[in-house]
């Protein structure tokens, strides 16, 4: 049997364990798997791209377990009532071939892209950063304020989105927080000023100029997490030029990220190196970051072993037969006339 996640049982989970609590131990997972990269089994994701959108495939194994996820991105969804980025994904035994884990990742990769953005920071940004520029105020956006205020003492935010519906969402979501600071800016020009972190999240699939190098001041780390397809960027070419830049798996980085505007000789530090101290993070407090991230597959790998221990532990999910019995493994037929065993669904709890 394969435990299921769904879209109200993953709410309940995160609920379960508060938003701010889920991506602080979300981030130490994902962190723990990254000290471990030459065990996985890595490859940059599979993608099949339309003028409107992509549809992508990310497979990654280790020896005991087998994970990929199913992700779009669509910007124009909302212009349907529908999300832009949607998501499940597998989580399956190594040694058998059978899947432990079904579960929705919309939710769940909301969560781990801020919790990957979090762990970059930790590493790279300087220390005692207390102001931060979030430009694209989508559904990414919460996650990612909550982030960087719950666990680097990130006290202000100043926020800018070219639909002010997004800003008040934002804003309205975010009032939980009486802690944390929000101010909203006319422009991206006025958000960056003075900022010590600038996290740009905004979805369009183009060749956009979110950031150019007059905005960039001296010491600012950038979190580039809109940027994640070909054709798609956020930071003009300079600006890359102008920082130390760092990427997930450079393979996949190199195509899809803000990168994909230089050379491919073009100099990056794969994080994890970072992490397990083989490479220099921030070199002096001047120097400019940049988190090239598109979102790999190991944090999705890393996100469904989190989700499926917590589940197990609180007893939520339900078991289904998505694979059928083995009764007699040699018979496969039988699954296919009257009187066969029928797929089930029990709830854990």
């Amino acid at each position: 049997m394969t435990r299921f996640i769904d879209v109200p049982t993953m709410s309940r989970l995160v609920q379960d364990i508060g938003v701010p609590q889920f991506i602080g131990e979300l981030a130490d997972v994902i962190q723990a798997d990254f000290l471990r990269w030459p065990d996985f089994d890595k490859s940059a994701r599979a993608a099949s791209h339309s003028n409107i959108g992509v549809i992508e495939l990310m497979p990654v194994s280790d020896a005991q377990r087998y994970a990929f996820k199913y992700v779009n991105g669509h910007p124009g969804n909302t212009q349907h009532g529908l999300y832009t980025v949607m998501a499940f994904g597998v989580l399956a035994d190594v040694a058998t071939g059978y899947p432990v884990l079904l579960s929705e990742l919309t939710i769940a990769t909301a969560l781990r892209t801020c919790a990957t953005s979090l762990m970059a920071a930790r590493a790279l940004a300087r220390p005692g950063a207390r102001r931060m520029a979030l430009i694209g105020n989508g559904a990414q956006s919460d996650f990612q304020a909550l982030a960087f205020h719950c666990h680097l003492g990130i006290e202000q935010i100043v926020v800018y989105d070219i639909d002010p519906q997004a800003t008040d969402k934002l804003v309205r979501n975010l009032s939980a927080y009486p802690s944390l600071e929000i101010i909203r800016a006319g422009s991206t020009e006025a958000a960056v000023r003075g900022a010590d972190i600038v996290t740009t999240v905004t979805a369009d699939k183009t060749r956009a100029t979110i950031l150019t190098p007059d905005l960039i001041e001296p010491g600012m780390h950038l979190n580039a997490v809109g940027g994640d397809c070909p054709g798609k960027t956020e930071l003009h070419a300079d600006v890359l030029r102008m920082a130390r830049v760092f990427v997930e798996y450079a393979p996949q980085t190199r195509i899809e990220g803000d990168i994909q505007q230089l050379p491919e000789d073009f100099p990056v530090t794969e994080l994890w190196r970072v992490l397990a101290g083989l490479e220099a993070g921030r070199q002096h407090a001047q120097q400019v970051t940049v988190f090239d991230s598109v979102g790999f597959a190991l944090e999705d790998f890393s996100t469904l072993r989190y989700v499926h221990a917590q589940a197990e532990q609180r007893g939520l999910g339900q078991q289904v037969a998505l694979v059928p019995g083995a009764d007699d493994p040699k018979d496969l037929f039988r699954h296919t006339h009257a009187g066969s065993s029928r797929a089930v669904m029990r709830r854990v709890a």
